[in-house]
């Protein structure tokens, strides 16, 4: 995780949330109480978010100390301390909320990632996301999603072509939009396309892709498709898949299966911070 850009979208949570001042704590609480605190876990999972305690933290107040007891990807139970706190009871209280709502976030996404890596059980085939994330959030949920047992697909647009069927249906051809962008990018930039046929996967295959996408098939197509693609290019499925029929492709013979459920619909796992002294 990039800490410089963590650092920059901590401080545009807090002002969005503290705005110019804790009204409450600073009333109540001079500067000179100090106090310490503890983040619980009321619920099993997979924890992520250490890096945004401790920055968090630091960024309200570098006096506070910090100490983790648990680290990324590693397994929680209900009524384990991931971490304590100890300094100044205002700025403990002022970021409460901030770092609550992105570990809670963050390690529902890592406990629903490592659910499905579980759940496929393949020793081949990987869990990835997409770019169904929260709009500001896809650092740090993609970040979740790795601290779970997946692998990220691109970040953005900027980082991969993905050839997708709007873009099929305007250009005209699978052939024509892989040659089109080929002729203006370098060998450095991978190029994805969809395919939902058989027609369609062989074209993909003469045209040159570097990865093939199996959109919204069954497991017996995917089956089928995966013969007709070179080991060379990569193959992923998506659509349709969820957690309750995930299992069914597990030996599909796919390199990757990307799910948009692991980041755009996730339940936070409960955790809580509870203030001591």
């Amino acid at each position: 995780m990039n800490i410089i850009k963590l650092q920059q979208m901590l401080q545009q949570f807090f002002l969005e949330d503290i705005g110019e001042r804790d009204v409450t704590s600073e009333t109540i609480f001079p500067h000179h109480h100090l106090a310490s605190g503890s983040f619980l876990v009321k619920e099993a999972g997979i924890f992520s978010g250490a890096d945004i305690m401790k920055t968090a933290y630091h960024l309200l107040d570098p006096s506070i100390s910090v100490t983790l007891y648990k680290r990324d990807g590693e397994k929680v139970d209900k009524g384990d301390v991931i971490a304590s706190v100890s300094g100044p009871i205002a700025p403990l209280l002022t970021g409460e909320r901030v770092i609550l709502n992105l570990i809670q976030r963050m390690s529902g996404i890592a406990t629903i990632t490592h659910q499905a890596v579980m759940t496929l059980n393949s020793e081949y085939t990987r869990i990835c996301d997409t770019r169904k994330t929260t709009p500001g959030l896809r650092m740090l949920e993609k970040y979740a999603v790795t601290c779970g047992g997946g692998y990220n697909h691109r970040f953005g647009l900027y980082d991969a072509v993905m050839i997708k069927d709007n873009h099929i249906a305007f250009c005209g051809s699978i052939t024509k939009a892989v040659h089109t962008v080929r002729q203006q990018l370098g060998h450095m930039v991978k190029i994805e396309v969809e395919t939902e046929t058989r027609e369609q996967v062989i074209e993909a295959v003469k045209a040159g892709a570097d990865v093939i996408m199996f959109d919204n098939r069954t497991p017996e197509e995917i089956r089928e498709f995966v013969q007709l693609v070179p080991s060379a290019i990569i193959t992923e499925a998506s659509g349709g898949i969820t957690l309750e029929n995930l299992a069914e492709y597990g030996d599909t013979g796919v390199d990757y299966i990307s799910l948009g459920f692991l980041t755009h619909s996730v339940k936070a796992l409960d955790i809580s911070f509870n203030i001591e002294g």
